[in-house]
């Protein structure tokens, strides 16, 4: 099966680079380079961990198709459509669902956490979001979409969503926001705006929040992100930071009952005995918004930069379908990319022991890959390639990375 991900990855990554030099150009303010960063390294990680989720998924879409599907319906390009169309309304709810009940927003605050919206915000997802968005579109199997269709057109229908994460393009004419989920419409969902809040859920089409009440249109300035922040870049955390203020809620309610209503109530409810939770900057409108910014190692921009680029590589090794890498190994690669992210995300921090580590990671990661290279024959060319990427890195860290300095807010 086709890996669609693996298969526009370029084109996506090239639209963020022309997003991002037409940003640097106009000195808009629309990127902020350690929010960009830490939204690409996440998506990295989520791409790992989707290979997994996907094997898994077709196993068990396969099992409700061949068991409980009404039809057996034919590859052909109506069905495609009726598919996509399917999977757009199915997502709608599953969006809806991951915005009003806490278990589900945990796996999708991820994505809300960033205080900008661009092409890098559009990358920035959980890994733990895709697996649960497939609990949601099983009804296409019993409508007999075959799991080989099925899995496609969701990605398809994602990677669509990918191009309303823009600032840079305004209101479009009223014959496409009307039925179109255009970035006018999607700057209001990411909106922190009290009056955006669970609003405009729509993937490919915007007429589902016309039909179910939950259009709304744009009345006051947007800004982005969430009131609650996890006030850190590291990966691990923003994935698993909703979920560890849930388990402590949990743990901290007198009555039963709230211990389980806590993880299917809406955002922002808590048990009975606790009080409300306190807002990160409860500021009312864009003016008053106060980002969420570090201090970063000097001399760490630039090789931060080249290491994304030299990572997006490596992922490739994991989500192609080309890769020669067994199951095992590309786990073991995954495992290497957590750690990349998670060590820039010291970096920026200005963590003690980021160059300590990274060091130690560059290592590690050398050692492996090179083992893995001549495991399948590889050309020398990758392994002397690998190498000078290595000690490049290694001499950059240790002479190049020193002591905090102001890190450049935005560009």
């Amino acid at each position: 099966m086709v890996n669609v991900y693996a298969v526009v990855a370029p084109a996506v990554l090239l639209l963020t680079l022309i997003e991002f030099i037409y940003c640097i150009r106009k000195n808009n303010g629309y990127y902020s380079f350690q929010d960009s960063l830490i939204g690409m390294g996440t998506m990295i990680i989520a791409q790992c961990v989707n290979v997994a989720v996907s094997v898994a998924i077709v196993h068990l879409y396969g099992q409700v198709y061949e068991k409980f599907a009404l039809t057996h319906l034919e590859p052909t390009l109506l069905n495609y459509a009726l598919c996509y169309i399917g999977s757009d309304i199915l997502f709608y709810w599953f969006h809806r669902a991951g915005h009003r009940i806490n278990i589900l927003w945990a796996a999708h605050a991820t994505h809300h956490s960033a205080e900008e919206l661009n092409y890098a915000v559009a990358l920035r997802t959980s890994f733990t979001q895709r697996a649960a968005s497939f609990l949601f579109y099983w009804p296409l199997a019993v409508m007999g979409f075959s799991p080989q269709m099925i899995i496609p057109v969701v990605a398809a229908n994602l990677v669509f969503q990918f191009l309303p994460h823009t600032r840079v393009i305004g209101k479009l004419p009223g014959w496409i926001d009307f039925w179109l989920n255009t970035p006018y419409q999607h700057q209001v969902h990411h909106g922190a705006n009290r009056i955006y809040w669970d609003k405009n859920y729509g993937g490919t089409f915007i007429l589902w929040d016309r039909l179910f009440g939950t259009y709304q249109d744009q009345t006051e300035e947007v800004y982005y992100g969430i009131t609650i922040h996890p006030e850190s870049w590291d990966p691990t955390w923003l994935n698993f930071h909703w979920f560890l203020v849930l388990w402590k809620d949990m743990k901290a309610a007198t009555h039963f009952a709230d211990k389980i209503k806590i993880w299917f109530m809406p955002p922002g409810w808590r048990p009975r005995n606790l009080p409300p939770y306190e807002k990160k900057n409860p500021h009312t409108r864009a003016a008053d918004q106060v980002k969420f910014r570090t201090r970063a190692l000097s001399g760490s921009t630039r090789y931060l930069l080249a290491q994304l680029v030299y990572s997006m590589g490596v992922l490739q090794l994991v989500i192609s379908t080309r890769s020669p890498f067994s199951g095992l190994e590309k786990i073991i690669v995954s495992i290497l990319l957590w750690a990349a992210v998670t060590v820039w995300a010291a970096i920026l921090e200005s963590k003690q022991w980021a160059k300590t580590v990274e060091l130690i990671r560059i290592a590690a990661s050398f050692a492996t890959l090179n083992v893995f290279f001549n495991l399948h024959g590889m050309s020398p060319v990758w392994g002397a390639g690998l190498a000078a990427i290595s000690v490049f890195s290694a001499v950059w860290v240790w002479f190049r990375m020193g002591a905090p300095e102001d890190q450049l807010a935005s560009a």
